[in-house]
């Protein structure tokens, strides 16, 4: 089931777990995810590369098959790496693509096959991303985006190369309900930083293979998800 739309009803922003290390996803997922399907995340998500299409559909398959909502960030930076996206995401029936500079053409492209659209804002370059711009322009974008038809927009405010609590927190209040916060949270403080700002989403990838919630994949899953709910 899809649950991004309940997210606006929540106090606490919702875990994204990304199978992902230093924005490739991890050879190993499957073993991953199937070690821990059981945990309290409910979005999952991998990036674009390198798994084969073939592979990355038998995977979100088993995701949705657990009642998982399923993400693809597509780390690209051209409209044509976002239309290839889009026809990625659609053909391995996720719920959400995040990533990829705005396109209408992706957008559309999402909603025709039911996708939730969640591009990149600011001046995004290489991999691992890097955020750039000041925040009013960042804002700014933002909300060209969402009023071109994105649903949300994905940021990634701990890349920022400026102040990242500041643009954070100005854009998740601008934009109630609709930002997902990506990339580089590692620690408990962030976590607070990130409920604080009013995030609806966040990921969470590398951290988890480098065990900076102490502990293994499932365990750290659910340190963190207790954790926002102050269990």
């Amino acid at each position: 089931m899809n649950r991004y739309s309940d997210t606006t009803k929540c106090n606490n922003p919702e875990l994204v777990v990304m199978l992902t290390h230093n924005d490739y996803t991890a050879d190993n997922a499957e073993e991953i995810f199937d070690q821990c399907r059981d945990s309290e995340a409910n979005y999952w998500g991998m990036k674009e590369m390198p798994l084969p299409p073939q592979r990355m559909k038998a995977l979100y398959d088993d995701m949705k098959r657990s009642g998982k909502t399923t993400v693809l960030e597509v780390v690209g930076y051209t409209e044509e790496a976002g239309i290839r996206g889009a026809y990625l995401a659609a053909e391995c029936g996720c719920d959400i693509l995040m990533g990829t500079v705005f396109s209408v053409r992706v957008a559309e492209i999402c909603h025709a096959n039911g996708i939730r659209y969640m591009p990149f804002v600011g001046k995004t370059s290489g991999r691992p991303s890097v955020l750039c711009g000041s925040v009013e322009e960042i804002m700014r974008d933002a909300h060209n985006a969402l009023a071109a038809g994105a649903d949300g927009v994905d940021l990634l405010g701990y890349r920022y190369v400026g102040d990242a609590l500041a643009l954070n927190k100005s854009l998740c209040q601008s934009l109630p309900g609709k930002v997902c916060i990506a990339g580089s949270i590692d620690s408990f403080q962030r976590l607070n930083e990130v409920k604080e700002a009013g995030a609806a989403l966040f990921t969470i990838g590398g951290a988890f293979f480098d065990n900076k919630f102490d502990g293994t994949f499932c365990q750290q899953i659910n340190k963190v998800c207790r954790y926002l709910r102050n269990d």
